[in-house]
């Protein structure tokens, strides 16, 4: 997507009076497009990987040029890669707190309409209760619940991406001590003496 896209779609999102299904078409198109980018830029990355990983066959005469090309992978692109990861957890933050109240004016047929979430999943999730744009996106991941995104961890739709990458900085910048222990307390080893 052409940054005049962007720039159009961001004019659109921040007009005073759009609804909230323009809103929310309009932020699920732009982390489309941040996702597509960062994508592209790791394709690329990963293609200079593989290329010093051929030339491993040749060593130690090919050494230097691995390394150079390690390097020039590592850094390829970051600014632009930095500055999605970025809009993407500000989106992402806006999503899990819904601070417009997106999910609440759309109602949840609706939200579910524009999030592209099949018939069948909006049965299953209605008797769960899940009525935010966060236990939708994120939680239930049912934004086009029909497509396949993968299973690696970290991937799926554009919103659930924003989602994933504002939940990943919080994680980085909180404080320590402040984050729960998501593993519960350190038990003891259960130790035993056993006689032959």
């Amino acid at each position: 997507m052409k940054p005049s896209h962007l720039t159009r779609l961001c004019s659109i999102a921040t007009k005073p009076g759009p609804s909230s299904n323009m809103r929310l078409i309009v932020t699920k198109r732009i982390c489309r497009a941040f996702t597509l980018q960062i994508d592209s830029i790791r394709a690329e990355r990963r293609a200079m990987n593989r290329e010093a990983g051929k030339l491993k066959a040749f060593l130690p005469f090919t050494r230097q040029a691995i390394f150079d090309l390690y390097d020039q992978a590592q850094g390829h692109r970051e600014d632009e890669l930095s500055g999605a990861q970025r809009v993407l957890e500000g989106f992402g933050q806006s999503l899990i707190f819904d601070r417009e109240g997106l999910a609440k004016n759309l109602g949840v047929g609706p939200m579910c309409d524009v999030l592209s979430v099949n018939p069948v999943h909006r049965q299953q999730e209605n008797t769960g209760g899940l009525t935010s744009l966060y236990g939708v996106v994120y939680l239930s991941q049912l934004e086009d619940s029909t497509t396949r995104y993968g299973d690696k961890w970290g991937d799926g739709s554009p919103l659930y991406r924003a989602c994933h990458a504002a939940v990943i900085q919080f994680i980085r910048t909180c404080p320590e001590g402040e984050l729960p222990n998501l593993f519960g307390p350190k038990l003891p080893p259960d130790l035993r003496i056993v006689r032959e």
